[in-house]
């Protein structure tokens, strides 16, 4: 049995599920909701004794699981404790840098833009992610009718929104738009999509550039083509306030054109500095340019690590390996 333990983070459970998808594995989803003061003193603990086994309706009432991915501040202390209340039986894995050191789950993952290093530590540039080579390859296989028809070369259109360090002005907005209306004029066939937190004036700025310029914008209606938008894109343009989404683009091997919005943070300096040095991101400025690279994919490599670490562990423990369907790089 695995478990993948969040306080409900859309990002902090897609990277958990996304290692244990990796695995072969059907994880149970459990979210914890720590209340005042329990959630001031994460991610230490203790734990809200209205969570804990036993109490009604706890998100880790046993029996315990043999693998328990967890991620995000208040996920830290209630994977400490299932790890003491299995008796050392289940197999921690935290994604990100806990705040409390290397030892406090059997095995860690951190970007290599964070400090945290150790035996039990696994970093890579990019973080775990859904977008597999096989599903990049089955959507080129059988492209989605809505964007097969556009205009070459097809560029995949990622717009983000405002977050903790990044802010769309006006100016912003002007200057993105302004670059893409460039490469619409060109030639190039835009698939644009955006994310929940994509200001109103940016949406309404994107869908009336697609609309001028013969392009395709997903509105929300019918199956998400997101994957679909990656696999048939030449080029990549995603904007900068999201870690994640720069990382699910590099499966792609297709050269990506980075939009800065006004804020930014020194781990993104960085992150973005090691991909610029691999010759995965460039700059956008309303020119595509950049080459072919080979694709960038560390969800593997992730669950390679979880499934040596969980069969060291469960020899150890004299117990049964576990079968994992693993998927390829």
């Amino acid at each position: 049995m695995t478990w993948v333990l969040t306080d409900g983070k859309a990002g902090d459970e897609l990277q958990a599920l996304s290692v244990t998808e990796a695995l072969g594995l059907s994880p149970q989803v459990r979210r914890v909701g720590p209340k005042a003061p329990f959630a001031w003193l994460m991610p230490w603990g203790p734990i809200d004794p209205r969570e804990r086994p036993g109490a009604p309706g706890s998100p880790i009432a046993p029996p315990f699981p043999d693998l328990l991915v967890a991620s995000g501040r208040r996920a830290v202390a209630y994977l400490c404790h299932v790890k003491r209340a299995s008796g050392g039986r289940t197999f921690t894995v935290f994604l990100k840098d806990p705040r409390t050191g290397p030892g406090t789950a059997d095995m860690i993952w951190s970007p290599s833009y964070d400090r945290l290093r150790g035996p039990n530590v696994v970093n890579t540039l990019t973080p775990p992610h859904r977008v597999s080579a096989a599903r990049i390859a089955a959507a080129r296989a059988r492209p989605d009718p809505r964007l097969k028809a556009l205009s070459a070369p097809q560029v995949a259109v990622l717009a983000g929104g405002d977050s903790r360090h990044h802010r769309f002005t006006d100016t912003d907005i002007a200057r993105f738009i302004r670059h893409l209306t460039s490469v619409a004029e060109a030639g190039a066939g835009l698939m644009v999509t955006a994310s929940r937190r994509t200001p109103r004036a940016l949406r309404d700025a994107l869908v009336a550039l697609t609309s001028a310029h013969g392009g395709f914008f997903w509105d929300g209606t019918g199956e998400n083509p997101y994957v679909d938008l990656l696999a048939l894109a030449d080029f990549v343009v995603a904007t900068a306030d999201s870690f994640n989404m720069i990382g699910e683009a590099a499966v792609t091997g297709r050269p990506i054109l980075v939009f800065a919005p006004s804020g930014g943070h020194p781990k993104l300096d960085v992150y973005m500095s090691e991909l610029k040095a691999h010759g995965i991101v460039h700059p956008f400025e309303g020119r595509l340019v950049g080459q072919p690279y080979e694709p960038l994919n560390s969800t593997p490599r992730i669950a390679e690590a979880v499934a040596q670490g969980l069969s060291r562990h469960r020899r150890a423990l004299g117990l049964p390996d576990i079968a994992f369907s693993q998927e390829t790089p």
